[in-house]
């Protein structure tokens, strides 16, 4: 069985919905039989690269809400994020995820694809370190299993893996998702949401009890899920 995880380093509902889903993979009796594959999503693709806005002043743009709002919002995440044993601070910066999402790809050749994407967000959110500069970033990638020299091929060739980053955004189109985390099972049952680890583990459960069904249809939005825009 196979799940698709649509996603974002810049969502903090991503963050926490992938430490929910591992929870509900972990109760699943046959989750030795579930292959992972981790999908391109880019909330704030016109992000600058830099990523030298702060998370708040972000959020307070995007909501148009006052700081002290966009505070009053990050903090019921951090509550969420600490329920799941995850560190979260909002002095994070915002960018562009175009690079990560590339790395992600050559860490799916290497083996390493989630070990990078569970490095990405601890970097980004319990640790606020700055992914949109280039050593901070190959740092982080060294350090969950890739080769340096190639990290940094593939950061200076902007075409590297670029159309992967594209054909998983187009995928996520087509199937109606409007906003990450998005989990797809089997390409017939749909999740929207960092959804409580119970959910997955039944939806895990549905999908292998049962042979046929439809194409998953997605939630666009609510709680649990981060919208484009702008990530938060």
């Amino acid at each position: 069985m196979r799940v698709e995880i649509w996603a974002d380093i810049a969502c903090p509902w991503c963050y926490i919905g992938k430490a929910r889903f591992e929870k509900g993979l972990a109760a699943f009796a046959h989750r030795d039989g579930v292959e992972i594959v981790h999908r391109s999503f880019e909330l704030d693709p016109q992000a600058p690269a830099a990523g030298d806005t702060p998370v708040l002043e972000m959020l307070a743009g995007k909501y148009g809400v006052s700081r002290e709002q966009a505070e009053a919002m990050e903090a019921r995440v951090a509550e969420a994020a600490a329920g799941e044993g995850l560190g979260y601070r909002s002095d994070r910066m915002h960018g562009n995820t175009f690079d990560l999402h590339r790395l992600l790809h050559l860490a799916k050749e290497r083996g390493v694809q989630d070990a990078l994407l569970g490095a990405l967000y601890r970097a980004n959110f319990a640790e606020a370190r700055p992914l949109g500069d280039a050593e901070v970033l190959t740092a982080v990638a060294v350090a969950a299993g890739l080769d340096a020299d190639e990290v940094r091929r593939v950061l200076a060739d902007g075409d590297a893996y670029a159309e992967a980053v594209r054909a998983d955004e187009r995928e996520a189109a087509e199937l109606g998702a409007r906003g990450v985390p998005f989990f797809v099972i089997d390409r017939r049952y749909g999740i929207s949401g960092g959804q409580p680890a119970e959910v997955f583990r039944q939806a895990l459960e549905q999908a292998w009890q049962e042979q046929a069904g439809e194409a998953p249809v997605a939630d666009g939005g609510g709680d649990g899920v981060c919208v484009p825009g702008a990530g938060g």
